[in-house]
């Protein structure tokens, strides 16, 4: 049987279809009808360019569909790479995965005296159109057009992963992946977010380059009016499969995905940062990053308690862990609060969940410590097992817990744990996701055939060692507690740790189920059943539709919306999880 799972959702912007573009020859003849209407003689237009855009190709575009094109490429006037990285260093340290969260504005990796001399070149130009680009083009020249060329995060990485990219005025050209993310992650992206927040609101056409020679443009208020769309109903991110060292066979056979060379480990449909939605306007798809619907709707998305707590910042994620006909994952432990504030400059630490989608006979998960563990005999056989030559004894440290589809895992930060084989997770955790100390990788190279790095320095750090059986046994093992009951409904709250400010709530129904809003954005899965609608009782949305395993997102602005099992799940029994920030 065909998956239904949607890999390719989208949200249907009403009342802007004629102010979107596709091709560079569309957007050409857009732009110069822009030029047109302004009248002047020389035209400057500045676009501005999120790290990792293919600037060449806008290049080579423009001057095939506009007419006396000078280029201006902005970041002539950056400093020089080695410059760049003795600014940066400190905050990317030698680590391989971490950093420090940098603080810097783009202003300051660009030299006056050489934004003075692009910009009598641009004074100097003739008649016709001068194009400044680059990242960093605004601070050039402002123009008389502004335009915004975007990405996403996850093409920033496939184009890191074939070589076609390397970092933002990096001094040496990087090979490793992992050092490649990190610099994006800790330095360059979080400067580009900056400018983004403050650039955004003032272009006048906005360019989706994440699919190659296939541009899409619209009009700044199309952009802005699809966001608040989308903020007021339903919707689903584009999901995204990676395959990992142990990776399982259930993502493939159950959602559809195509075959690979290793097997798929994570899945991701639930990661605002990552993840990117679609804009469908008339016939043109437009990609935009997700993180952009958080940073300019973040009130109507997140709900004013939620903001003032984290800002502009999506707190909560989802996705999939998956170790059927796989291998364990790493045996691990997340920051606590305080160490991932003076080490890493992140304000709140990775709290997470197993959420068991599915799972095989005899399938377990690594959960807290054994009774009377010794931290100095475990972290001795941990550090000789990374010197190889020596297997770590995790069931002789380590519990070990039976799982079963549907039991709920909690994680708090501090908890040693993993995925045994055999385990479909969906992962419910807060959102700085990359901050997992490896303890153990069970005698295994990544996929790179290189070893996966391992942070006993930083874990031993973190390990709470008054986590053990008893304590997992109650506060952490499906804590399940019923919350109510009626005709046709139950709803369950099943975590997260009083610790963690995430709550979860499940709910079993075959009859309409009704949530009202609670001042939090809400994440959902259908963890069980094939098809569920969510509908607004006063029609402020249309219907909306999810399938299995989908994970779907309710704004804070939806003040209520029912869930009733539809379509093949019309009269059976269905399942939904929700999470949302604790008031």
């Amino acid at each position: 049987m065909s998956s239904r799972y949607d890999k390719e959702p989208i949200v249907a912007i009403r009342g802007r279809e004629d102010e979107a573009w596709e091709g560079y020859e569309a957007i050409g003849r857009e732009l110069a009808a822009a030029v047109k209407r302004l009248g002047k003689k020389k035209t400057v237009v500045v676009l501005e360019c999120y790290p990792g855009v293919r600037q060449e190709e806008i290049i080579a575009g423009c001057r095939q569909s506009l007419e006396s094109v000078t280029i201006v490429q902005a970041e002539e006037a950056a400093l020089a790479p080695d410059e760049v990285d003795r600014k940066v260093e400190r905050y990317l340290t030698d680590d391989r995965v971490f950093g420090y969260m940098a603080p810097f504005q783009i202003e300051e990796f660009y030299d006056p005296e050489r934004i003075d001399v692009l910009r009598s070149r641009i004074d100097a130009a003739g008649d016709g159109i001068v194009l400044a680009v680059g990242f960093g083009a605004s601070l050039i020249a402002r123009g008389d057009l502004f335009l915004y060329a975007d990405l996403a995060r996850w093409e920033i990485q496939q184009r890191y992963r074939s070589k076609e990219l390397g970092n933002w005025r990096a001094g040496r050209r990087e090979d490793d992946i992992l050092r490649l993310y990190k610099r994006g992650f800790f330095f360059e992206w979080r400067m580009a977010d900056r400018l983004k927040k403050k650039r955004l609101g003032e272009i006048d056409y906005y360019l989706d380059t994440n699919v190659k020679d296939s541009p899409k443009m619209v009009t700044r208020q199309a952009l802005f009016d699809g966001m608040a769309q989308a903020a007021s109903r339903p919707f689903r991110l584009v999901p995204y499969f990676d395959p990992g060292v142990w990776g399982g066979t259930w993502l493939e056979e159950r959602i559809d995905l195509p075959k690979r060379e290793h097997p798929y480990a994570w899945g991701f449909d639930g990661v605002p940062e990552e993840n990117s939605l679609y804009f469908q306007y008339g016939p043109v798809r437009l990609e935009l990053p997700a993180i952009n619907l958080v940073f300019f709707r973040s009130i109507q998305l997140l709900g004013e308690k939620v903001y003032a707590r984290f800002g502009a910042e999506f707190p909560i994620r989802f996705d999939f862990l998956d170790t059927i006909g796989g291998q364990p994952l790493s045996l691990q432990v997340h920051p606590t609060t305080e160490y991932i504030r003076d080490r890493f400059g992140m304000h709140y630490t990775q709290d997470e969940s197993y959420y068991i989608l599915d799972a095989v006979p005899g399938a377990q998960v690594y959960l807290g410590l054994q009774e009377n563990v010794s931290p100095e005999e475990m972290m001795t056989d941990l550090r000789k097992a990374q010197e190889g030559g020596y297997s770590f004894p995790a069931e002789k440290y380590i519990n070990t817990y039976p799982a079963a589809k549907h039991d709920h895992f909690l994680i708090p930060a501090g908890t040693v744990h993993c995925s045994a084989p055999g385990c479909m997770v969906l992962e419910i955790s807060a959102t700085p996701y990359i901050f997992t100390f490896k303890l153990w990788d069970w005698d295994r190279l990544g996929l790179d055939g290189k070893p996966r790095p391992v942070h006993l320095e930083h874990g031993e750090q973190v390990i709470r060692w008054d986590r053990t059986s008893p304590w997992i046994e109650a506060e952490c093992a499906n804590r399940i507690e019923p919350i109510g009951e009626g005709a046709g409904w139950k709803e369950e709250r099943t975590g997260l740790h009083e610790l963690e400010f995430i709550e979860t709530r499940r709910h079993w129904f075959s009859e309409p189920v009704v949530h009202t809003q609670n001042g939090s954005v809400h994440m959902l899965n259908l963890i069980e059943g094939e098809e569920a609608t969510v509908e607004s009782p006063d029609g402020a949305f249309e219907p909306f539709v999810v399938r299995y395993a989908e994970t779907f997102i309710v704004p804070a602005s939806v003040t209520s919306y029912t869930i009733r099992p539809s379509g093949p799940s019309e009269g059976k029994t269905v399942g939904t999880i929700k999470a949302y920030v604790r008031a």
